[in-house]
């Protein structure tokens, strides 16, 4: 193992300085040419300093251009010896230009207005540029229109705001559980500021821990991925937060019906170094505790939920800058009641911890290269205690954690304006334990049980290159990723790549093709995204997943920045993994005898393997900026799974198969001050499993329909037929949300009030089914449980100037 490591380690590094050294080999050229010269910098928004991404850079005179990356760092190639005018572009920003003349190379830091009159929009944004772009399955999110879209209680929601888009199915009523082209909800990379977010969920699912006020950009990558992405089949969720205020301190804070949340931006030194802190918790535990407690004699139960987002940034030299960024939030669930000299209490605990440091450097006018230190946490506590007079009666422990330790190395190297390269590797070593059960009976009885923890290691190296070839644009990419677990070993390539061919300057018909691995995975038998989900490693009985992804769609761009997109997709998922009928996650073993070892690997013999098939056409219309913005999304999919032990082996459709979604969003901006917006959603209702009806226990019931339930106790009489598995639809889903926000300027700052309604025209939607009596108590039938009628909210924010 060793020896192979350090392979790999070598060839890393080789990688690198061959290009690394190319790079200096281009750079020094361009200089001996006095044709040419490079200009290069970094782009900043005006008022607050921090760096822009996507910001588009080129002449009048000239097709070719480039953009900022991520860090705003950008490198242009011109004509030397002549004077012209350098544009930067940014849809929501007023343009801007610079005069360049001369015969040598040029550093110029470019800082760029917000566009606050909303009419002004529509004639400074000529058009969108999905058309010249290879790039297909990726969907870009402006951060206002995640906060002015109207949201569940008024909790402002990144993850519902993707579930709108195409593609990307919701878990339930609710929930801010994704399923993206026919994948599980382990097979999206969720990545905040680099660093992986295991379980993004508050409220038991109810709410995402993203405070939008804290987050800077969102993007949705779900096919043609580029190679910088690994481990995960389905899709890749980026966030990255703000990075503060380089010039003047201000905040914001903001009141709800069940949270409240604020932060603070400002800088450390102005013009050299920021930093942003936010928070967020409910207050719902604080103000029903008197309550439960006068009503209950004594008793005490609550739960809440809190997570903080913190930032900092520094410009050590003109090539040198540092980030440090962290993630922290919990949710908690308690119970405590004392009767009779007895106590009884439980809690139900989970939350994320992530951290990342940052180092930039400017190699030259040509070369970027970032290096990130990468922490991720998570945990999931779960406690039982009974006492009797103060002496220990039963005393239960559950505990599952994921702890990642992470290193990366990517370089940006732009030797053409029309040819960019991007490298690098990552390495991350994987601490999992799956779970730890700790039992006590009585004070003489203890019994403590632990399992293995396991360790493994994931690393990867990739190389990207984006080329524009007249009307052909070419996204070629290659990963090669490598996965250690228990002395076993696994090598697999990924080979990635995009075409663009532009008809027209605003259509295009794209193509994408994309080889995935997963070396973990989600284990779950609620459907719902509870905590109580396992994710477990691939080990050498669990094979990795992979995954094949085609797609083909049509790019147009129109006037006033309304763009649209359709794309066709297939993609074969092979060796995900299931619970067999009737396992769950709880460890194998006679938990109440200390003679009998618990396994950390129990889970793999209550598993089984099998594969899945995805197929689907999306349709994407979308207006980012505007007095009016929004889109439509549009999507017709199948989704398959088969398993040999489940089902009969019969393929059948996967939970979340909708063969229709559809999502209409729309944000009108009537003044400043006055803001409408709506949604509509509807949904082709969930593939479940329900019983068919009660047949005799001697009688024959067909071999594939192999589910079957004795309501008697096993007396023998009669059994449930179930039939096959996800043979019965749940009603269509659809509902209409409605918001208004009022703003009105202050001596200090603005005041906003926002009413929201949710389920605006009260649809009883389905969450999930049971079986019953009617009324007559003389027939069997299948009853609906719904849980969020219509909800209206307000909510208030002040934002300090």
């Amino acid at each position: 193992m060793k020896s192979i490591y350090n392979q790999l380690v070598k060839s890393v590094f080789l990688l690198g300085l061959v290009f690394s050294g190319i790079a200096l080999l281009d750079a020094q050229n361009s200089q001996s040419k006095a044709a040419q010269i490079t200009v290069s910098g970094y782009v900043r928004e005006k008022a607050s300093g921090e760096m822009m991404g996507g910001v588009r850079i080129g002449t009048a005179n000239n097709s070719e251009y480039t953009t900022t990356n991520n860090y705003g760092f950008y490198s242009y190639t011109m004509s030397a010896g002549k004077q012209q005018y350098l544009y930067f572009l940014m849809s929501g920003f007023f343009g801007d230009s610079i005069l360049i003349e001369g015969d040598k190379d040029v550093d110029v830091n470019m800082a760029l207005q917000v566009i606050e009159r909303m009419d002004a929009v529509e004639i400074s944004v000529k058009k969108s540029t999905i058309a010249d772009k290879a790039e297909m399955s990726k969907i870009d999110i402006p951060i206002q229109q995640v906060k002015d879209i109207p949201a569940l209680l008024g909790e402002k929601d990144v993850l519902k705001v993707i579930q709108l888009l195409p593609g990307v199915q919701k878990g339930g009523e609710g929930q801010s559980g994704i399923y993206v082209r026919g994948g599980g909800p382990d097979q999206n990379l969720i990545v905040l500021d680099e660093a992986t977010v295991y379980n993004a969920n508050h409220l038991f699912g109810f709410f995402s821990l993203f405070n939008g006020d804290a987050l800077r950009s969102v993007e949705l990558v779900k096919g043609g991925f580029p190679s910088r992405y690994g481990g995960r089949l389905s899709s890749v969720i980026e966030m990255n937060m703000k990075e503060g205020n380089l010039n003047k301190y201000q905040g914001e804070f903001g009141i709800g019906l069940i949270s409240s949340r604020g932060v603070f931006e400002g800088p450390i030194k102005k013009g050299k170094g920021s930093f942003m802190v936010s928070g967020r918790r409910t207050y719902a535990d604080i103000l029903a505790q008197p309550i439960i407690m006068a009503a209950t004699g004594g008793s005490n139960a609550g739960y809440y939920f809190y997570d903080m987002n913190m930032k900092a940034n520094y410009i050590i030299t003109d090539k040198d800058k540092v980030y440090v960024s962290g993630y922290f939030g919990r949710d908690k669930f308690y119970f405590a009641d004392k009767s009779n000299n007895q106590l009884f209490k439980t809690s139900f605990g989970w939350g994320n911890q992530t951290l990342t440091t940052r180092w930039n450097h400017q190699f030259n006018k040509k070369t970027f290269a970032n290096t990130s230190l990468i922490y991720s946490h998570y945990d999931l506590d779960i406690s039982l205690n009974s006492k009797q007079g103060g002496t220990v009666e039963f005393q239960l422990g559950y505990k599952s954690l994921i702890d990642d330790y992470g290193l990366k190395f990517d370089v940006d190297w732009l030797p053409k304006n029309n040819h960019k390269v991007r490298y690098g590797f990552s390495s991350i070593g994987h601490q999992f334990s799956p779970s730890a059960t700790v039992v006590k009976l009585g004070p003489n009885q203890p019994v403590s049980k632990k399992a293995e923890v396991i360790h493994t290691f994931e690393s990867g190296i990739y190389i990207e290159d984006q080329i524009k070839y007249g009307r052909f644009n070419l996204y070629p990419g290659f990963r090669f990723s490598h996965y250690f677990v228990e002395g076993k070993q696994w090598f697999n390539p990924e080979p990635r790549v995009s075409v663009g061919y532009q008809l027209k300057q605003d259509l295009a018909v794209k193509a994408s093709f994309a080889t995935m691995n997963q070396y973990i995975h989600l284990l779950s038998n609620t459907g719902i995204g509870l905590p109580t989900d396992l994710w477990i490693p691939a080990t050498n009985n669990v094979k990795p997943m992979r995954s094949t992804q085609g797609a083909i769609g049509l790019a147009k761009d129109f006037k006033k920045g309304v763009s649209i997109s359709l794309e066709a997709y297939y993609k074969k998922m092979q060796r995900v993994i299931t619970y067999k009928e009737g396992a769950s996650f709880i460890l194998q073993g006679d938990m109440f005898d200390p003679t009998v070892p618990v396994s950390s690997k129990s889970w793999e013999s209550q598993v089984t393997s099998g594969q899945g098939w995805s197929r689907g056409l999306e349709l994407f219309v979308q207006k980012k900026f505007g007095k009016f913005s929004g889109w439509i999304g549009y999507t017709l999919s199948w989704t398959e799974l088969q398993f040999d032990s489940v089902n009969n082996g019969l393929k059948y459709f996967a939970k979340y198969d909708r063969r229709h979604d559809i999502s209409i969003v729309g944000i009108y901006r009537l003044s400043k001050r006055f803001t409408i917006s709506a949604t509509w959603v509807y949904g082709t209702g969930n593939a479940i499993t329900s019983p068919n009806g009660i047949v005799p226990i001697n009688g024959l019931i067909p071999s594939a329909y192999p589910m079957v339930w004795d309501i008697y106790g096993g007396n023998g009489s009669t059994t449930i037929d179930y039939g096959k598995r996800n043979s019965f639809r749940m009603e269509p889903y659809h509902r209409l949300d409605v918001g208004l926000q009022f703003s009105k300027p202050r001596k200090r700052g603005i005041e906003t009030v926002e009413l929201s309604c949710y389920n605006a025209y009260n649809h009883a939607n389905p969450f999930f089914y049971y079986g019953g009596y009617n009324a007559d108590n003389t027939q069997r039938v299948l009853k609906k449980v719904t849980i969020f009628p219509m909800i209206p909210t307000i909510t208030y924010s002040f934002k300090f100037k």
